[in-house]
């Protein structure tokens, strides 16, 4: 990466590092772009080039989270049987080691009570999922059923997410919502992954 290209990014996480803080503790819909640039040391225009809306600046890796589970089978890490096996196996890991890109984070509840709070960031996640859903069927070998594989394997990916976000507000402690969502997702899984069965 050229100094250029280096400086965008450095900006661009500057910018993304100053929203964040703001969101947890006012709320996404009562804070401004104009607020989020002031806490950068930017203006308001650097920052919508950066981010075109306020809800890229909240879900700042949302690329790279639409991309995931396809670059999990695509293609299939050594030792996996199937896509339902390798995206199973990365998500139990993720789980094990309380990885903070799953929910599992000291913030994650401010984060995640952000979210429930907001109709914007909620439609947003929604649109993620769909995305992620499209990519991972493209991943998949062509065949008829790709499109309702990948349905059911995102499906499956982002309801263990939603109980561990439903665990973490309900006051359950990371570890122990980990814990339990590790053993039901490689129970859920396995339905779906034709090497359990055989």
């Amino acid at each position: 990466m050229g100094l250029r290209e280096t400086k965008k990014q450095q900006t661009r996480t500057a910018i993304a590092d100053a929203a964040l803080p703001l969101f947890l503790a006012h709320g996404f819909d009562r804070v401004t772009v104009a607020e989020i640039a002031r806490h950068a040391g930017v203006s308001t225009n650097t920052v919508f080039n950066y981010f075109p809306t306020k809800e890229d600046l909240f879900f700042d890796r949302q690329s790279e989270v639409e991309q995931y589970l396809a670059a999990l089978v695509d293609p299939l890490p050594p030792g996996a049987c199937c896509p339902a096996a390798a995206i199973r196996d990365d998500l139990c890991a993720a789980l094990e080691r309380g990885d903070p890109a799953l929910g599992l984070g000291p913030d994650a509840a401010e984060f995640f009570r952000t979210i429930e709070a907001s109709p914007a960031l909620r439609a947003r996640e929604r649109e993620i999922g769909e995305r992620i859903e499209t990519a991972l069927a493209t991943a998949l070998p062509p065949s008829p059923t790709a499109p309702l594989l990948a349905g059911a394997l995102a499906g499956l990916h982002r309801a263990t997410l939603r109980e561990l976000r439903h665990r973490i507000l309900s006051g359950d402690p990371p570890p122990t919502a980990a814990t339990a969502l590790t053993t039901a997702a490689t129970a859920a899984f396995a339905l779906l992954c034709p090497c359990e069965r055989a």
